[in-house]
């Protein structure tokens, strides 16, 4: 892992990406442009739509945020966060139904959780030419051992793990503390290396390849963070607050704590 007297990540970051949340209808618009082109016509996950859009039901009801790459001024990566519906008690999050007899819910029921305060973070998607390497064709975002380099040549992943930032500081404005996510374990197991606190919460499933439901404590991450991982949140925050409309800073309870 990265020294933080060697590279300053925030610094780094800033050189080639900034993360901008949608709110906007056409920033949404090239969230769904993003998802279509990695999910429909790279990966064929999902079925191509004539507009070149992939949206679904959930999005109505979603934080979203894009990566933009300073060099090109592209889009190259989004994600989202899927909020509860309170006033709909029979609305599942995404997760709840594709892992239903998957969960095991003697550690954690979420359908007994405060609706209000948690979330479901999905949709990550990287466009091609940022992550197509060997065996990451099948994947729509990926990290691998030699992401980080070597000692003499460090290297970082700045693509998912700005991404997953993005949604852990979004998730904090809007006061939602326990986020679940469908991912790969491998992947999973490089975030929980960098300190996220994720855990399983079940078994594998079959969707798009092998996932497992994990869970994550953004209060936990936050305070937990690796000391090098500082500069770049603080740098992801500072993007999202300054693209942020201050109409809607933010829909829930805030906590301004940024850290040291």
């Amino acid at each position: 892992m990265f020294s933080s007297k060697i590279f300053n990540l925030g610094n780094a970051f800033k050189q080639h990406f900034e993360i901008v949340p949608a709110f906007s209808d056409a920033l949404k618009d090239e969230v769904y442009r993003v998802r279509h082109q990695v999910y429909c016509e790279d990966l064929k996950f999902e079925p191509a739509r004539p507009d070149r859009r992939e949206t679904d039901e959930h999005d109505s009801n979603s934080l979203h945020l894009l990566m933009r790459s300073i060099k090109t001024g592209e889009f190259i990566g989004c994600t989202r966060i899927v909020l509860s519906r309170p006033e709909d008690p029979c609305y599942q999050l995404p997760f709840e139904k594709t892992c239903a007899t998957a969960l095991d819910r003697s550690i954690i029921d979420p359908s007994k959780l405060p609706r209000k305060d948690i979330a479901e973070v999905s949709r990550l998607a990287v466009i091609a030419a940022f992550r197509r390497r060997k065996g990451e064709a099948n994947s729509a975002v990926s990290i691998s051992g030699r992401d980080f380099g070597t000692p003499d040549q460090p290297r970082f992943p700045f693509i998912p793990i700005g991404l997953y930032l993005a949604t852990t500081e979004l998730a904090r404005l809007n006061g939602i503390d326990t986020v679940f996510v469908l991912t790969e374990k491998r992947l999973a197991s490089h975030f929980s290396k960098l300190g996220f606190d994720l855990q399983y919460i079940g078994s594998p499933i079959e969707h798009n390849g092998e996932r497992i439901p994990s869970m994550m404590s953004v209060s936990a991450t936050i305070n937990n963070m690796r000391i090098n991982l500082h500069s770049l949140y603080h740098a992801i925050a500072v993007d999202i607050k300054r693209n942020l409309p201050k109409e809607v800073l933010c829909f829930g309870k805030t906590n301004d704590q940024e850290l040291a």
